[in-house]
């Protein structure tokens, strides 16, 4: 039958019959879950009710029942787990927050933990299982089936956050002497296949990948044709070591599908694909705005007492820096008493320089973080911020010398203000360029440290600018 012979009603009925009638009592308008399904689903679970919490959330998108378990309490996920067994499959763990997931896998019996693993793909199972503990790790690997535990316990072998963590192993690679033909029958014919792929590798006698070919290239060209005449030779090939921000960034430059990747020896051991990198480039670009800000993971389902920790031994470096700024201003405790007026301007002058160092250095970390900024071309990236913290500066130090004259009517507190908003501009901008530089040659996150340097430096020297020159000036 073809589309043609259903009735116009028939389709548009199928297409009704794609998107359940009850899935619009759980989802807004911005397809996230309701307040009254969460709450009716947390009902039904504190009144025992498991077979209704299945009907209601049996129509739900795997990724819809994973934001329901991060709408529940801890207590509660476990429950829903119980009510849904059927529905807990791979897709289900594979979308779950990672802190989520670490506790409800940890709820579980081994055996169920490992029949899940061995519905996902091998980097998904990797992300479920990496995080546990030691023992229950290996209790989980000791009820799956020896093939899936061997591709994991490798996976597991690599370096956290390397393509040989985020890499899968069901991929398709054929040797070179075959025909077009003949890949099209083994495809067909082979059950044991992937289920997903865009392209298939070709592989010399030593598995080394000499080329690819897309699924659209396969099918348009005749079977007698060779593959290593329509194959694609130039690839890009992933190392299993390199880090998963850098395969991101590959994914990106080049436009990438999927790449293969390999190991020490230039064997094909996996392939990469895009959905992956997509979790990683939100991953990366949020771990490095928060890292600019102190906030840990940021993540609300991180339990209490990491958050704390991590934001409190954050605040705590800053009380330091804050007090070794306070000891400039003590330092000149004697000009601040004669002159209180300062005290009313000294805030304006650190601050600005604070901003402008804060625009400066976000600038920065992303042009390291994508490589726009490397050895090429660093002094010119140098230079293009002394230009715009020597225009800032000039700008904002006339305001500032007007804003005296007008208010206080004293020129030398003016040239005082002007001068101090200019070295404090030209200091905001070149630490916000050069310690992120710096610390990235130390092979130091600079994303994770360059706040609390930059900070030091805007509001100590700011200080410093600001009453040194008042010393002089005005006393």
């Amino acid at each position: 039958m073809t589309p043609e012979d259903l009735a116009p009603d028939a389709l548009e009925n199928a297409a009704t019959a794609v998107e359940p009638a009850r899935e619009s009592e759980s989802l807004d308008e911005e397809n996230t879950l309701k307040k009254n399904f969460v709450r009716r689903v947390r009902d039904l679970l504190d009144a025992g009710e498991a077979d209704q919490v299945y009907d209601l959330v049996e129509p739900l998108h795997p990724a819809d029942i994973a934001d329901l378990f991060e709408l529940l309490d801890a207590d509660e996920r476990p429950l829903l787990a119980s009510a849904i067994t059927d529905l807990m499959g791979g897709e289900v763990i594979a979308e779950l927050n990672d802190h989520v997931r670490e506790l409800l896998v940890e709820s579980l019996p081994a055996g169920e933990v490992a029949d899940i693993a061995e519905q996902l793909d091998t980097d998904d199972a990797v992300a479920m299982l990496e995080d546990l503990d030691h023992e229950d790790q290996q209790a989980v690997l000791a009820e799956m089936e020896p093939e899936d535990r061997a591709a994991i316990e490798t996976a597991l072998s690599y370096p956290e956050e390397s393509a040989g963590r985020l890499m899968s192993r069901d991929f398709v690679a054929v040797p070179e002497h075959m025909t077009v033909g003949g890949l099209i029958d083994f495809l067909r014919e082979d059950a044991d296949l992937a289920n997903e792929f865009w392209e298939v590798f070709i592989v010399d006698a030593r598995f080394h990948p000499i080329g690819t070919c897309q699924l659209s290239w396969i099918l348009r060209c005749p079977r007698s044709i060779a593959l290593t005449d329509v194959m694609k030779r130039d690839q890009t090939l992933i190392p299993v070591t390199m880090d998963q921000e850098e395969v991101a960034l590959r994914f990106q430059k080049y436009a990438l599908i999927s790449a293969a990747v390999i190991d020490g020896d230039g064997r094909l051991v996996g392939q990469i694909t895009v959905d992956d990198v997509v979790h990683i480039i939100q991953e990366e670009a949020s771990e490095d705005v928060l890292a600019l800000s102190g906030a840990g993971d940021g993540d609300i389902n991180e339990p209490l007492r990491l958050t704390i920790r991590s934001r409190m031994t954050w605040l705590l470096i800053n009380l330091f820096t804050a007090i070794l700024a306070s000891s400039v201003v003590a330092a000149f405790e004697h000009t601040i008493s004669k002159l209180v007026v300062l005290a009313v301007i000294m805030p304006i002058i650190t601050g600005m320089g604070g901003n402008a160092a804060t625009q400066t250095m976000a600038v920065t970390v992303r042009a390291l973080a994508t490589n726009q900024l490397t050895d090429s071309n660093t002094w010119r990236m140098i230079a293009r911020e002394w230009w715009i913290a020597s225009a800032n500066g000039i700008g904002f130090g006339v305001l500032m010398a007007l804003a005296c004259l007008v208010i206080y009517h004293d020129p030398k507190l003016a040239t005082v203000a002007m001068l101090a908003m200019l070295l404090n501009s030209l200091n905001a901008g070149l630490s916000g360029v050069l310690i992120p530089i710096g610390l990235n040659k130390l092979k130091i996150d600079p994303a994770v440290v360059s706040t609390v340097f930059v900070t030091t430096m805007t509001d100590t020297l700011g200080f410093f600018f600001f009453l040194g020159l008042a010393s002089i000036m005005l006393m």
